[in-house]
C-alpha cells in the first residue's frame, strides 16, 4: 500500500472520527407525543381536587361497600361523612406526586363511627388519566394494607 493511499484512509478516518464526535456534541431533541406516551411524565399540575369533592367521597363509599361485601362477607355502608378536612398537601415537596391527604369520621351503616384517613392523588387513576384516591377507616384495614392503624395511609 502506498504512501497516497494510506493518507487517503487516514484522511477518511479521520473525517468519520470527527463526524462522530460532531453527532455526539449535537444538541438532544425532544422526544415526540409517542416516545412519551409511555414514559414516565414529572411535569404535575397541581390539580387535586378538594378533599370535600363529592366523586372522592362517593367512589371512597362505593369501593368500601364492594370490598366489605365481596371480601368481608359484611354489609357494611359508609353512611356520612362529618369533619371532612385537608391534613396536607404536597408534604414532600414539588418534585413529587401531588397528594391532598384528609381525614373525616365516617357513620357506618352499623351506627359507628371511625375515622377515616385518604388521599386523592394526581394521575393516579385507571392508566393515569386523572386523579385517584387511596383510603383507610381505623378499626376497618383488615389486610392491614396500612398497618399499623393506617399510619401509611398519613402523610
Amino acid at each position: 500500500m502506498g504512501r497516497k493511499a494510506r493518507n487517503r484512509i487516514g484522511a477518511a478516518l479521520g473525517a468519520a472520527m470527527a463526524g462522530a464526535v460532531m453527532m455526539a456534541a449535537a444538541p438532544a431533541s425532544a422526544a415526540s407525543l409517542l416516545d412519551n406516551f409511555w414514559l414516565p411524565n414529572d411535569s404535575y399540575s397541581g390539580n387535586v381536587p378538594a378533599c370535600s369533592e363529592p366523586l372522592a367521597l362517593g367512589t371512597i363509599s362505593m369501593r368500601f361497600a364492594e370490598t366489605e361485601r365481596m371480601y368481608w362477607n359484611a354489609a357494611l355502608n359508609i353512611s356520612s361523612y362529618q369533619n371532612v378536612r385537608e391534613i396536607a398537601f404536597r408534604p414532600w415537596g414539588e418534585g413529587f406526586q401531588p397528594r391532598r391527604y384528609c381525614t373525616a369520621t365516617v357513620t357506618l351503616s352499623d351506627a359507628r363511627r371511625h375515622v377515616i384517613w385518604y388521599s386523592l392523588i394526581e394521575d393516579s387513576s385507571f392508566q393515569g388519566y386523572t386523579w385517584g384516591v387511596e383510603w383507610c377507616i381505623d378499626g376497618l384495614d383488615r389486610n392491614l394494607a396500612y398497618a399499623p392503624n393506617c399510619r401509611m395511609a398519613r402523610p
